[in-house]
């Protein structure tokens, strides 16, 4: 004669496993479907960016010497990002917001912008954009394509620094880029640190 514990029934824990195992594989769907959307959005948009740069290299040609250039507006293209050595090419657009840094990198607010003289500060995700830039080395070429010109710039060097340090982005009265992202590279969550490329102008 078989025995049950009143209101235990043996079927429900298989039922229960069956639904956390589907409800696990839809999960896993939606966010490889998710993620699928970020990076071709991001791909979808560099390629309009880079056209519209070069709509506004043919504009700037044209323009007449007296006639003051727009202002700047958050997200804004500004300019075209090259490092040769490590196939990188991404568009540079104004501002650091989430949004912004999904699509493409970002000119720090308060750094001179991409053209001009000074200590320009450039961010970008480390998961994405400057993922490369854990191969960076030293004496290699930075680009800086912009409406008005390209700049080539020369690494001087890598370090990694505290997430709030903002002594690499200072003022200087020279030509210089700094490339700033997320540390540990391959860290997951909020990283600790942040990996910090200098580079100045040749």
């Amino acid at each position: 004669m078989k025995l049950t514990i009143k209101g235990h029934h043996p079927a429900s824990k298989p039922r229960l496993l069956r639904w956390t195992q589907r409800l696990l594989f839809i999960t896993g769907i939606l966010l490889l479907g998710y993620v699928g959307f970020i990076l071709l959005e991001a791909r979808l948009y560099q390629v309009s960016a880079k056209r519209s740069l070069e709509n506004e290299i043919q504009a700037e040609k044209e323009r007449p010497q007296s006639q003051p250039k727009p202002p700047v507006k958050k997200g804004d293209v500004l300019g075209r990002m090259d490092i040769p050595r490590l196939g990188m090419s991404v568009a540079v657009l104004q501002g650091t917001s989430s949004r912004i840094l999904r699509l493409g990198i970002g000119h720090i607010a308060g750094t001179p912008l991409p053209g001009e003289t000074g200590n320009i500060g450039i961010a970008g995700h480390r998961d994405t954009f400057f993922r490369a830039l854990k191969d960076i080395r030293k004496n290699d070429e930075i680009q800086l394509q912009t409406a008005s010109g390209l700049s080539r710039y020369e690494v001087d060097w890598m370090k990694v620094v505290a997430n709030d340090d903002q002594d690499v982005l200072a003022p200087s009265t020279e030509s210089a880029l700094t490339l700033v992202t997320c540390y540990p590279f391959y860290f997951v969550g909020p990283a600790p640190k942040r990996f910090v490329v200098r580079a100045h102008k040749n």
